[in-house]
């Protein structure tokens, strides 16, 4: 992994020696994927122009290392930290299809849910298998994705997700917002890197000058979350659950809470909180540091006193928790919405740890209107998002 480091390293410090490079770089560091915990060991590759519908090689991910993005736009659903608050520019969120957890209650299924009804199963495989099981299962993964349809999303080059990034910026966003890129981090390393630098040809002034968000599942390495350190700047990551039983069941990922645990950790080491006033009065703008979203699970609030727990005795001072109520039963997760009882429960915990410095969504129920749908060129609601790219229809 020294030498991944290092390689990666290069060619995000030195925009010239990408160029030279070329994608065969990035596209190396996926042959085996050792990138996320799941270490499935998988051949990832391009098929030529990296322009197929099905990749040419997959991980458990289901994507090969090209890079493939299902929508971009300015979001005002953010933290308000994250948008400037009600006079801000917005988040500049780019989502990017796959991934490498899979909860089977995503809210994002149409570009996340990139295999099949045996994800979970082949998640336990991999985790608790030997070498040799963890290759034959993504054998088995890549080939079953040759005989079916890949979640929304299109492959992007270096330079067209470079002016993506830019075309955010030059709309007013206040930072780019990369949502669920755990699978893509070299890709999308290389990307950043290309935006600060500028594009070719282009105006001095045409850089990328904004904040860096990585919005993650936090089910990540930290020898991959090295690969971001010249790169990112703010880290967003969810904490599902601390309990094991609850992530295999629902994320095929047993693993997940030491793994969860770790990266947040290295994130805090990373980067540390630092926050800049806003023009006109408005909520302080998040320019570095960590905030720790969790989405509470109807029926499993004592999980979520465990995750509120941890959060007091190893975080409190080095990052912000956003807890949210929205989780909407979509799938086999767990059915129903939060009820009355178990916000209040969850409240008191707050007040119980002595939890102060974060956000808390107001307890929804009932309402689906604000789910994305990203085969629409808008896949939010008008009033939360305007879009500036999107995979099927391009540049807005």
């Amino acid at each position: 992994m020294c030498v991944l480091n290092s390689i990666t390293r290069a060619f995000v410090k030195s925009n010239i020696f990408f160029i030279l490079a070329g994608m065969t770089t990035v596209d190396s560091l996926y042959r085996p994927c050792r990138l996320c915990p799941r270490r499935c060991g998988a051949g990832r590759t391009i098929s030529p122009g990296g322009k197929s519908a099905v990749p040419a090689g997959s991980g458990y991910c289901g994507e090969s290392a090209a890079l493939r993005l299902a929508c971009a736009s300015i979001h005002r659903g953010e933290e308000p930290p994250l948008t400037g608050g009600a006079g801000g520019g917005g988040s500049g969120t780019i989502f990017v299809s796959g991934c490498n957890l899979g909860c089977v209650f995503c809210q994002n299924w149409q570009i996340s849910a990139g295999l099949s009804a045996n994800r979970q199963k082949r998640a336990w495989q991999i985790s608790a298998g030997s070498l040799i099981a963890r290759r034959k299962c993504a054998l088995q993964i890549s080939a079953g994705l040759a005989a079916r349809q890949m979640p929304a999303g299109r492959p992007v080059l270096t330079e067209e997700f470079a002016r993506i990034c830019l075309a955010l910026q030059s709309r007013g966003a206040e930072n780019i917002n990369i949502v669920t890129g755990s699978h893509a981090v070299p890709a999308l390393a290389a990307g950043i890197a290309a935006a600060r630098a500028g594009i070719s040809g282009g105006p001095a002034a045409d850089r990328l000058r904004v904040p860096v968000l990585w919005n993650s599942s936090a089910y990540e390495l930290p020898e991959t979350l090295d690969l971001l350190s010249d790169t990112v700047d703010v880290f967003l990551p969810d904490m599902k659950t601390l309990d094991g039983d609850i992530s295999g069941r629902y994320c095929g990922a047993p693993d997940y809470p030491a793994a969860a645990k770790e990266a947040v950790r290295k994130m805090m080491v990373m980067r540390s909180l630092r926050f800049e006033k806003a023009p006109g009065g408005g909520p302080d703008r998040m320019v570095s540091g960590v905030m720790i979203r969790h989405l509470v699970l109807p029926g499993h609030t004592e999980a979520t006193r465990t995750v509120l727990r941890w959060f007091a005795d190893h975080c409190a001072g080095r990052a912000l928790l956003s807890l949210m109520f929205q989780y909407t039963p979509l799938g086999p997760g767990p059915q129903g919405s939060i009820t009355r009882a178990e916000a209040g429960r969850v409240l008191g915990w707050l007040e119980e740890f002595g939890i102060d410095d974060g956000y808390c969504q107001e307890p929804v129920s009932g309402t689906t209107g604000w789910l994305p749908d990203f085969e629409k060129t808008n896949p939010f609601p008008s009033e939360l998002s305007v879009p500036v790219w999107h995979w099927r229809d391009g540049f807005a």
